[in-house]
């Protein structure tokens, strides 16, 4: 098993969940952070410190799409490993809804 973050996470960039991280295998990209599937130790600190549950196991439904998408990009995107301020105008994107199609950036 290995944690995952899904679109929740695009527009708000969080990184409560980067601190408490003991292996870092966060990565960053310009509006949504991805856990790196092989790094990820599988301890789980950093569901339950992510306010919007963008953090799910790879055993939850529609977990294939995520988990591909985490793999990609996570080996593109540089590493982060502390806590930043989230994007100014996270507040208002919380909440809505197909964020993925929406805003998502590869920032390649």
């Amino acid at each position: 098993m290995t944690y995952l973050v899904n679109e929740k996470c695009i527009k708000c960039k969080l990184t409560d969940c980067v601190e408490v991280c003991p292996v870092d295998c966060f990565y960053e990209g310009k509006n949504m952070l991805v856990i790196k599937p092989d790094e990820c130790i599988d301890c789980g600190v950093c569901e339950p410190e992510c306010p919007l549950e963008a953090i799910i196991s790879d055993t939850e439904s529609d977990s294939e799409k995520w988990l591909e998408l985490n793999k990609k990009y996570s080996d593109l995107w540089p590493n982060i490993n502390r806590k930043k301020d989230p994007l100014s105008d996270h507040e208002k994107f919380s909440d809505e809804k197909d964020k993925f199609k929406k805003y998502f950036k590869e920032n390649l």
